[in-house]
């Protein structure tokens, strides 16, 4: 019993330092937070759908939990999509304030491309989501459901596929899907408010100007900023204005550029802190109580039949691939801008419909959006899903196809038919290389043409006048 009981607190115990760091360090890559996202929504679909299970599902969704004396006595599906979410959110904030001074962004000639491609990427799934619920009659509530794109799901599949891909073209779609990310924030920020609360609002705003302070004043200590975020965070709920905001916010106030004799900045480090609890934890939490919806074979049928959904469909699959890849053409023709080097237009066409899988930030506004018409906030995941599995398939297609392109131009750089040690691709310039090369090619053939002769003439010897074998 003694020895048993070694063993389970062993199992149980903390983690040694380097599994912890193994851990946390694969949780910072975008493949293993996709696959965890992934694997939280298949887990909410099958929950959701086995009948045995189901009723569980929705007991726990709806489990009410919080102070009620606060106006937090929410459900835990409430609290994931609410609290949980303003995690990545705030991993989100950090991106941008990054990109802004130190990446991309800063460079408004380096920005125009993504820039503009993001902003077409949002307008036009809006305007085809409209036009087809203008003329099937159906409600226009949704049209910003299909304007977000999941840059999680969306770079690992990027890091699974595209092994051999430009690196400029992991930049791309980077850069578009932080601007797309503000794009989203704004659009919940201004668009799905709940009755402002302005009593709220002003001590919201009062603590991120604390918080603000604090950080220029140098004051360091997780137990003064996680008491105040919470803080934050409860009185944006209390607003009226979308929770998540405020984990956004609080990304923007830290400093992202680099002091003399600094290692790293205040917000790398803590991006590095925090970004495994949110890939690893909040947004698999959010997926796991936001994708379950209830899908039958009728359910299927209605996404493609029914305008709402099949405004999210086609908004996500054509929409977003053509306000992508038309917004950096227009650009590219009619403004100085160019694609980076090393990028052609197919490549930018893969990320456009990559640019498809609008999973996280889509459910979320889906229900935002349809809140009150439970059964339509269902048949819109639905269709969210359906939508970010064809997007994601095709781009697939797409990316295995320029993999396969860049991979065999890998090898052609790194091919060494002399094997002197140089890749011939630097030698072709050199008179030298080319007497060498031609050298060779006379041997092989001069050796292609003996081991002919002496073919024939073992044929000629195994066989007597008429033709017949000795």
């Amino acid at each position: 019993m003694a020895a048993l009981r070694t063993r389970n607190r062993s199992f149980l115990g903390r983690l040694s330092l380097p599994e912890r760091n193994f851990i946390a360090d694969a949780l910072r890559t975008e493949t293993v937070g996709g696959v965890l996202l992934l694997i939280a929504a298949i887990t909410a679909l099958a929950w959701a759908n086995i009948p045995v299970l189901r009723s569980s599902y929705e007991s726990i969704s709806h489990y009410h939990i919080g102070p009620t004396s606060l106006g937090l006595h929410l459900s835990i599906a409430h609290w994931a999509a609410d609290g949980l979410l303003a995690v990545f959110f705030f991993v989100a904030g950090i991106e941008l304030k990054r990109e802004l001074v130190a990446g991309d962004l800063r460079d408004p000639r380096a920005a125009v491309l993504p820039v503009v491609a993001a902003l077409c990427g949002m307008a036009v799934p809006a305007i085809v989501y409209t036009v087809t619920n203008a003329i099937g009659g159906g409600s226009l509530s949704g049209w910003a459901v299909p304007t977000a794109t999941d840059i999680a799901f969306a770079l690992a599949v990027l890091a699974v596929i595209g092994t051999s891909l430009p690196s400029a073209l992991r930049a791309f779609l980077l850069t578009l899907a932080v601007v797309d990310d503000l794009g989203a924030i704004l659009i919940i920020a201004i668009f799905f408010p709940h009755g402002l609360n302005f009593v709220a609002l002003g001590g919201a705003v009062v603590g991120l100007a604390v918080f603000w302070v604090l950080l220029r004043k140098g004051v360091r200590g997780w137990y003064v900023y996680v008491p105040l975020a919470l803080v934050i965070w409860g009185l944006m709920y209390n607003s009226g204005i979308h929770a998540t905001i405020a984990g956004v916010a609080m990304g923007l106030m830290l400093r992202c550029h680099r002091h003399e004799g600094e290692e790293h900045s205040p917000g790398e480090r803590i991006e590095h802190l925090v970004r495994p609890l949110s890939a690893g934890l909040a947004v698999p939490l959010f997926a796991l109580f936001s994708a379950g919806a209830a899908i039958s074979g009728g359910a299927l049928v209605d996404v493609f039949t029914k305008p709402e959904t099949l405004g999210v469909v086609l908004g996500l699959v054509v929409g977003k691939t053509v306000g992508v890849f038309g917004g950096t053409w227009l650009t590219v023709r009619f403004t100085r801008a160019s694609l980076s080097d090393g990028l052609s237009w197919p490549d930018v066409f893969a990320v456009a419909s990559l640019a498809g899988i609008g999973f996280t930030v889509s459910l979320l506004i889906g229900e935002l959006a349809f809140e009150g018409d439970a059964v339509l906030t269902d048949e819109v995941k639905a269709a969210v899903l359906t939508g970010s599995l064809i997007a994601a398939a095709f781009a697939t297609v797409l990316l295995k196809i320029r993999n396969a392109k860049y991979r065999a131009l890998c090898e052609d750089e790194e091919r060494d038919e002399d094997l002197d040690g140089i890749p011939d691709v630097y030698e072709q310039d050199d008179p030298a290389y080319h007497l060498r090369m031609a050298e060779i090619h006379e041997c092989k053939a001069a050796e292609h043409r003996r081991l002919a002769l002496l073919k024939s003439a073992g044929s000629d010897a195994s066989t007597d006048t008429d033709g017949t074998r000795l």
